[in-house]
């Protein structure tokens, strides 16, 4: 079912929505993007003459209540931002009433889904290596399914939103849609537009494509590398993951960060690259610290050769350069990670150089997508989310789809 072709006049519909937002030590929201990005769901169902029952986790609560992660810090944001009255259910798993005596028009949220064990199914309080551990696990699936049917059984029709927790198989995400018929359950925009936006990098590639992949692991990104391995053009590597490379080919990298464990990886990279005839771009200076500090002295260096107690923050001029030259041609573009510290505004550069050439890439018709978590924070702090294709906001569900993983919760929805 399509959301678009649906009319949502007199059902009740519930929403999950990733309004895991930010929070000040007050509960003050410090960037309501998730709230906004559900806005036109959320909208078209009020608008319909429909009842709207919204949920979502917040943090890590861990199957416990913890006050500093309730939902009712934003409950006032929210409402505003849907520019009517919202309603708190101060329980998920017992807001049957409140939902029930929902009028159309009207708004509820309900509080934080993982203050409940069942939502994300794992057994709490008991080791993997215990020997009841498996019988608890099963026992908590079964939990987890009657806490899904609760959730469900507050209204007529589901409706997910959530890109950024699609990749997991829990209560709100996946299980609550076996409860509903195919045409009472369906995507909402943002996810439509996420998932559209995958397919477009992975399915609808036009060349060259270039991935940029930062951060400061290999490991962490080593599955979305392989997947890309057989689509990409160009795959530039930056950020922390560059000393482990450069450590790799027999470098002096100082202080800089490095998973010594993982050297034969990155030359196992290298040589994959070279085999599938993809151009692997790495940098060949950097801009070097003498401490973990914005106002830290600073010098440019070869990768190669950081001196000791010195370590890489971000990419030097030269590399700057060349990343640019790589990106600009490119009509496929995919960036996940920065290219550096770009927390500290004295290490944005290489970051910034990479935003500047895709968006001028994007100008000359390329399709360019910004993802995961720090990609978006440093396109979010350019100024320059506007003048890309799409910034997405999943940063786990995004890295899964693009490794070529199955997303349990649009599974769910499209029964696959």
């Amino acid at each position: 079912m399509n959301i678009d072709n649906y009319n949502f006049a007199g059902k009740k519909a519930i929403v999950r929505v990733d309004f895991n937002v930010p929070l000040d030590e007050n509960g003050n929201i410090t960037d309501d993007t998730r709230i906004r990005g559900a806005l036109p769901t959320l909208k078209k169902i009020l608008a319909d003459g429909g009842s709207l029952i919204i949920m979502s986790h917040m943090g890590k609560p861990k199957g416990k209540v913890n006050p500093k992660m309730s939902l009712g810090h934003i409950k006032d944001a929210v409402a505003k931002a849907l520019g009517t009255d919202v309603q708190f259910a101060p329980d998920c798993a017992a807001a049957a009433d409140m939902a029930a005596a929902l009028k159309p028009g009207q708004a509820l949220l309900l509080e934080n889904l993982r203050f409940h064990p069942e939502e994300e199914g794992k057994p709490v309080g008991i080791d993997k290596e215990d020997p009841a551990y498996d019988a608890a696990k099963k026992e908590m699936k079964e939990r987890q399914k009657d806490f899904a049917k609760t959730l469900a059984s507050y209204a007529d029709v589901y409706v997910n939103d959530a890109f950024g927790t699609a990749h997991r198989r829990h209560a709100s995400t996946a299980v609550i849609a076996d409860y509903f018929p195919a045409d009472s359950k369906m995507l909402g925009y943002l996810m439509e537009k996420e998932v559209k936006a995958v397919d477009n990098i992975l399915n609808n590639i036009k060349r060259p494509f270039t991935a940029i992949m930062g951060g400061s692991k290999v490991s962490t990104k080593i599955g979305i590398i392989e997947n890309l391995m057989d689509k990409v053009d160009n795959l530039i590597l930056c950020g922390g993951m560059t000393y482990t490379f450069a450590k790799a080919m027999g470098g002096n990298i100082g202080t800089s960060l490095c998973e010594l464990d993982k050297l034969d990886l990155a030359l196992d990279i290298m040589k994959k690259a070279k085999e599938k005839g993809v151009n692997l771009v790495l940098g060949t200076d950097c801009v070097a610290a003498d401490a973990f500090s914005n106002d830290a002295n600073t010098q440019v260096v070869s990768v190669m050769d950081i001196p000791e107690g010195w370590e890489g923050m971000d990419a030097g001029p030269e590399t700057r350069k060349l990343f640019a030259e790589t990106i600009k041609p490119s009509k496929t573009i995919l960036w996940n990670g920065p290219a550096g510290v770009f927390e500290f505004d004295n290490f944005t550069a290489g970051s910034r150089a990479i935003a500047d050439a895709i968006v001028e890439a994007t100008k000359d018709g390329a399709f360019s997508l910004v993802g995961g978590g720090d990609s978006v924070a440093c396109i979010n702090k350019f100024g320059l989310a506007d003048e890309v294709s799409y910034v997405s906001t999943g940063g786990g569900a995004l890295l899964e789809a693009i490794e070529g993983k199955v997303l349990p919760g649009v599974a769910a929805i499209e029964g696959k």
